[in-house]
């Protein structure tokens, strides 16, 4: 088995902001109801034009130029999303070709929403560490907004849109991924989804909305309940205790689920890093704009113990606990 770490880090978010404000001219909300239930101030919002294949794009093209990283030799494209620009054909294989990445190049597309961006990483890892590839560009993102309910005040504001990006490659003897966690139940299906070509689920009819639906008081309650158990299993599988982690990052889901799970966990909860309040719920791109947005005010640094958790639709989650190794930065970041 061969090491993997994670070398570099880059992020973007759309340049229109939606804050608390905008949303009370929309739906029936104020600001201050806003922030109490979820800890959001403002959410970027995609231009019209602007699609999941495009932030990924800039996500990547601002790791390249922090760390002076090519992409001539990334032999795998694993984009975590729920909203790519088609059903087919995939984000990553956009992405390969605007950024001129090698034809010899592996590129695809997972589905695992708000989890996909560990599931993504779990999936490099295993492809490093077991030789078959040498550098992959994992990608989490999501342009919510474009399938969200704006007539619905009690999704329309949560979600927003943004990539992050990371690169893992080969690293000698040493792995820096310690320990991981993957689950799944699918009885709760219905508790989150947009409908495609079926319109039942478990026996369920579904709300042909074309928009994303949400049952939010279900899924808090699975969250809460089931995040705490799989960061043990992490550890467990890890030979690891909580006390060694340096930086919590549950999904940024809402600011009011990740308090229960740290109090749960008996973890501080200011070790606890989210991309919510000015970002809102990105979906796949909330762990990596999370790790990045420590990344840039200093807070996070090789050699400390980061754990991620993702959580989301399916219902499925996924933990990964992580030594980090990022190369030196050679530029300043894209400003966000």
């Amino acid at each position: 088995m061969k090491g993997a770490k994670i070398t570099a880090i880059g992020s973007y978010v759309p340049a229109r902001r939606l804050t608390n404000n905008d949303l009370e001219q929309m739906v029936d909300t104020n600001d201050e109801w806003i922030v109490q239930r979820t800890g959001i101030r403002e959410r970027r919002i995609s231009r019209e034009d602007e699609y999941t294949s495009d932030l990924c794009t800039a996500a990547v093209l601002d790791l390249m130029k922090r760390y002076g990283k090519s992409v001539q030799d990334v032999d795998m494209i694993l984009v975590a999303t729920s909203t790519p620009d088609f059903s087919f054909p995939s984000v990553a294989a956009i992405v390969q070709n605007r950024l001129g990445i090698p034809l010899t190049s592996g590129a695809m597309d997972m589905s695992a929403a708000c989890a996909g961006f560990v599931y993504g990483l779990h999936t490099a890892h295993a492809l490093v560490a077991s030789g078959l590839h040498h550098k992959v560009l994992v990608i989490g993102a999501d342009a919510l907004s474009k399938i969200t309910d704006y007539t619905d005040r009690s999704t329309c504001i949560l979600f927003g849109d943004g990539a992050g990006a990371v690169l893992v490659e080969s690293g000698g003897e040493k792995d820096n991924f310690a320990g991981f966690n993957l689950g799944s139940d699918g009885s709760g299906a219905q508790h989150v989804y947009r409908t495609g070509l079926a319109d039942k689920v478990n026996g369920v009819d579904l709300l042909n909305t074309g928009k994303l639906v949400q049952n939010g008081r279900e899924v808090y309650r699975w969250a809460v309940r089931t995040v705490p158990q799989g960061v043990q299993q992490v550890l467990q599988n890890a030979g690891a205790s909580l006390a060694e982690v340096d930086w919590f990052i549950p999904h940024s889901a809402n600011l009011r689920m990740i308090e229960p799970i740290c109090e749960r966990l008996g973890y501080p909860l200011a070790q606890a890093l989210y991309s919510l309040e000015y970002f809102g719920n990105t979906s796949a791109a909330s762990i990596p704009l999370a790790l990045d947005l420590g990344v840039r005010e200093g807070k996070v640094r090789s050699g400390q113990q980061i754990l991620m958790y993702g959580f989301g639709a399916g219902l499925t989650h996924a933990g990964q606990l992580v030594s980090l190794s990022l190369d030196p930065q050679v530029a300043e970041p894209t400003l966000l």
